[in-house]
């Protein structure tokens, strides 16, 4: 009987899950043209639909049926969702008690700062979940069945539950939302959802729970003022600047009413984190614009949550960490609460292995695809 770690159960049941997803996706049955999709191709789709990533090499509308897409679906909601919190939500249907092993694997799983409470903690992200995609399903279900009939229901499903994952997957076509960029109202619906799942359940639960207190805002924990200042810090500024770099671009927001151009930047802000969907041409956008998302891609959302990148609270501790190496202090102290330095350490290990990993990635890229 082979014992695995907390650990090993989360990592062999995200791979276990993207090879099964890759088989099923490779079947005839799971594309409009009724062939076997190659290994490579359908390995790769599964993997960016479970780790949210919304990169593809076959057109979503267009290439994969309704039993494809439905797998794609599946696999976005598991990855977004978290393997462990799927398996949870099984358990608790089934009315199985969950032992304090599993309840350190749902944990680790979510990064929950302790074991007390994780059950009710995972109920609440589970609700949490379904309440917030069904809610934007029904919003944006309108706009879709009137653009396309009664196929539009299935759509509203798709981009509710795609957006809130943070996965960027669409069944508009190959330009993404772009359709969509005078709809003011589709690119807010959109947006909140990516914040909203993006945030972080922890925080979400917290807030859930001293909304009504009197003072709210000095009641909340530090990690839940950092993740606010953060996520809202780094909208606004990625907004901003955005704005600047492509107000006078024909190709991207160039010829936009200004309204509209302080919404598409808005909302490019928001979906660069780690969504991925687009309401302009991002081949047309400067220099600069693509380096800008690079880094906003980098720092993703905040932990506990549906998306990916180093986190936004990584990076808020590597800044108060040289704020306070650059004023001569050996406390790191932020909202006048001191953070312990195994945080700061763990926040350079992260910073360092992801710089890792892209260098290594960009190198290797670059030895493989010759240079036009």
């Amino acid at each position: 009987k082979i014992k695995l770690t907390s650990f090993q159960i989360i990592l062999f049941g995200f791979l276990g899950v993207i090879f099964l997803g890759g088989i099923i996706l490779m079947l005839p049955i799971c594309n409009k043209e009724g062939v076997w999709t190659s290994f490579i191709d359908a390995i790769f789709t599964s993997t960016s639909a479970v780790c949210v990533t919304g990169l593809i090499v076959h057109d979503t509308a267009t290439y994969w049926n309704m039993f494809g897409q439905i797998v794609i679906l599946l696999l976005i909601q598991i990855g977004g969702m978290g393997i462990v919190t799927v398996a949870v939500s099984f358990a608790l249907l089934s009315g199985k008690k969950i032992g304090l092993f599993g309840r350190n694997t749902i944990k680790e799983a979510i990064s929950a700062p302790s074991v007390g409470g994780i059950v009710n903690l995972a109920g609440f992200i589970i609700k949490g979940i379904f309440l917030f995609e069904l809610l934007g399903a029904l919003v944006m279900m309108p706009i879709f069945v009137k653009d396309y009939g009664a196929e539009g229901i299935w759509m509203a499903i798709f981009h509710s539950i795609s957006a809130f994952c943070n996965a960027g997957f669409d069944l508009i076509g190959s330009n993404s939302i772009i359709s969509y960029q005078y709809n003011p109202w589709f690119l807010f619906v959109i947006a909140s959802l990516i914040t909203l799942g993006g945030i972080g359940f922890l925080v979400a639960k917290e807030i859930q729970e001293k909304f009504r207190k009197k003072h709210f805002i000095q009641s909340l924990s530090l990690h839940t003022k950092m993740v606010l200042v953060m996520s809202i810090g780094l909208i606004l500024i990625g907004a901003f600047l955005i704005y600047c770099m492509e107000f006078n671009n024909a190709g991207t927001i160039g010829n936009m009413p200004l309204m509209h151009k302080i919404t598409n930047s808005l909302f490019q802000s928001v979906t660069y984190r780690t969504a991925g969907f687009a309401s302009f041409d991002q081949g047309a956008m400067h220099q600069s614009s693509k380096l800008l998302a690079c880094f906003i891609m980098v720092i993703g959302g905040s932990p506990a949550g549906t998306a990916g990148g180093i986190k936004t609270v990584t990076v808020a501790a590597l800044f108060l960490a040289v704020r306070a190496t650059l004023q001569g202090k050996s406390d790191i102290v932020c909202f006048n609460r001191r953070i312990a330095q195994e945080h700061i350490t763990r926040a350079l290990a992260i910073i360092c292995i992801s710089l890792m990993v892209i260098v290594g990635s960009s190198i290797v890229l670059c030895l493989i695809e010759p240079f036009d």
